[in-house]
């Protein structure tokens, strides 16, 4: 039995079949080709750090620390997170626990706004902190381990899209429907952004969350040549 069961929330419409008339081949070897660019452009490590992460091993401080970075995530270039990202985490005690965050959660503010100027999402994540320590942290995995898109909704600025980002973090295997892997699947023919990743994952053994990040980094480095995949993967011409 799985340890968390299918997203049902609305925005998962993947079928649990392959939607595209592509051949499966084509398609993972314009996934291969993908993955190998995004291993010579330097960003091995997203694909390992990705491969590393699983659910059942979460902890308080990893849930509190990917919230975080998904909260700030919104709207913003990762590049510019990744810069921002070690002063807040150290405004915000390392992520500790919840409860220490919950209780300092003045000063957590006052320090991670200098380095940070979004005060609403600074906000945020103080909130994320305090529904931790009063809920309890097994209770939320409860309710996540259930229902895991619904659950992370529950948190401020984790919306239909962001839940799917922050599950994925945290290592349920979904794919991320942002704008660059739809783009992709809507080119090659699929529904939605997990439907493409799931048929990927399936030919080359690949979790559905290390295809997710494989596509989306291929699509930054390439300049969001969705036609490009797409004439590899046996739709269109070149």
């Amino acid at each position: 039995m799985p340890m968390f069961s299918t997203p049902k929330s609305s925005g998962w419409s993947c079928s649990g079949k392959n939607e595209s008339l592509l051949d499966s081949a084509a398609l993972a070897r314009a996934y291969l080709h993908a993955k190998r660019s995004v291993l010579a452009a330097g960003f091995g490590w997203e694909i390992v750090w990705q491969r590393s992460r699983r659910a059942v091993n979460l902890s308080e401080s990893a849930l509190m620390r990917e919230a975080a970075w998904v909260i700030l995530s919104a709207g913003m270039r990762e590049a510019v997170i990744r810069l921002k990202f070690p002063a807040v985490s150290e405004s915000f005690l390392r992520w500790r626990s919840a409860s220490e965050i919950a209780a300092s959660a003045e000063s957590c503010f006052r320090a991670a706004i200098q380095h940070f100027g979004h005060r609403l999402k600074i906000e945020a994540i103080c909130t994320v902190a305090s529904m931790v320590n009063q809920k309890g942290f097994d209770a939320i995995m409860e309710e996540v381990r259930i229902d895991p898109i619904p659950a992370l909704q529950q948190f401020p600025f984790i919306g239909p899209i962001a839940s799917f980002h922050l599950a994925k973090n945290l290592g349920i295997p979904v794919a991320k429907p942002d704008r660059h892997v739809s783009r992709l699947a809507e080119r090659c023919g699929y529904s939605d952004a997990h439907a493409l990743c799931s048929s990927i994952a399936q030919f080359t053994g690949d979790p559905v969350d290390v295809v997710d990040v494989v596509l989306w980094r291929f699509a930054t480095i390439t300049i969001a040549d969705y036609s490009g995949f797409a004439v590899m993967a046996g739709i269109g011409h070149s």
